[in-house]
């Protein structure tokens, strides 16, 4: 991104449906939440261990509240574009789909991944199954496309960047210049293998589903159910027709990630003074995409100390106002997904409740 209720009531067993079981606290998902709580912990130490709290405070008070509004109207139209695009992945399992349940999946899982990182990946495929009457393992599948489709545009943003800014890993690395081709050669061959992984998805979970038929027992069936229902989600053949449009909206989105970013140089005078351009911004979105992969709750500590480190060591903003630029847009995201993940949550749950637990065939059940 719980200790929260489950989002998923049980439904009423039935001919067409199973009960999804809720997850339980495991040694496994023990050692996740240590380990989030140990990175958070030591990254916010790094982050605030030398700052001026006094001229800090000062700092965050000065802050523009026009640009920190729209701070938020852009990062909500992000979320809202990648509900979007979500719609073009879950087409060939139902028509139709509403723009409006796919938001709303959408901001219940991030609110989700604020809380225990990665954990609202599995809960927003969740939501919209249940909301639309579609099969959850499908829906997962389609979650697995597009974290490779934002890795793939994250690739290609490294390489394109590093090698238009080469001083952008200045600030991380001692020889920059030795550096760079490393960098952007990995960033072209990670986007070769997941471009690969991308067009193989398909074999490999037929692959396992074959495995799946020398299972023992009935758990054979229910395997094999489940991969079927879950290779429909990485079904990617339907994508030929519509790639232009998944392309479009993915670098609308990263765009608008982008956009925010630049915006926030904006929230100080002493930071807009600078004159930070919008290649700024697209370096500074790297450096921040990274903060956000490691696996802390929202990001928090990994971002408060990414890029208030890019932005001094790469563009010399003074220390107080760039971590003061990083408190607010941070904070201003994370309580925002919490609220609108919160409210949504609060307002589909009958809904979601009302419907029949998902079928994990090809076919789904109806509500």
């Amino acid at each position: 991104m719980h200790s929260s209720p489950s989002l998923l009531p049980r439904g009423r067993k039935s001919s067409t449906s199973a009960k999804q079981p809720v997850p339980a606290l495991n040694p496994k998902s023990l050692a996740r939440t240590s380990l989030s709580i140990v990175i958070t912990g030591s990254f916010l130490y790094l982050a605030f261990r030398d700052a001026d709290f006094p001229g800090l405070w000062q700092t965050m008070l000065r802050a523009d509240l026009f640009w920190a509004s729209t701070l938020i109207l852009v990062g909500l139209l992000s979320h809202w574009v990648r509900a979007v695009r979500w719609r073009y992945l879950l087409a060939p399992m139902k028509d139709g789909i509403r723009v409006r349940n796919l938001f709303s999946a959408v901001m219940i899982g991030y609110a989700v991944n604020n809380i225990l990182p990665r954990v609202g990946e599995l809960v927003r495929p969740a939501v919209i199954g249940r909301l639309e009457g579609i099969a959850g393992s499908s829906a997962l599948g389609t979650v697995i496309i597009e974290r490779v489709l934002d890795f793939l545009t994250f690739s290609f943003m490294v390489g394109v960047t590093l090698s238009m800014y080469p001083s952008a890993i200045d600030p991380f690395v001692d020889d920059p210049a030795s550096m760079q081709p490393l960098f952007i050669a990995g960033s072209v061959g990670a986007t070769a293998l997941f471009i690969l992984l991308f067009l193989r998805l398909e074999w490999f979970v037929g692959f396992v589903d074959r495995l799946s038929s020398r299972i023992p027992g009935r758990f054979s069936k229910k395997v094999g159910s489940f991969l079927r229902s879950f290779r429909a989600g990485l079904n990617i053949s339907h994508l030929r027709h519509v790639w232009g449009w998944v392309v479009g909206w993915s670098l609308l989105m990263w765009g608008l990630y982008a956009l925010g970013l630049y915006l926030s140089f904006f929230l100080f005078g002493e930071v807009e003074s600078m004159n930070l351009g919008f290649g700024a911004a697209a370096v500074l979105l790297v450096v921040t995409t990274i903060a956000f992969a490691l696996p802390a709750p929202g990001a928090m500590g990994t971002y408060h100390s990414f890029l208030p480190a890019a932005l001094t060591g790469l563009y010399g903003v003074a220390a107080t106002p760039a971590l003061g630029l990083t408190i607010i847009t941070h904070e201003l995201q994370f309580v925002v997904i919490i609220l609108v993940g919160a409210a949504f949550y609060l307002t589909d749950y009958r809904k979601i409740g009302s419907l029949r637990a998902p079928d994990t065939t090809m076919g789904g059940t109806a509500p």
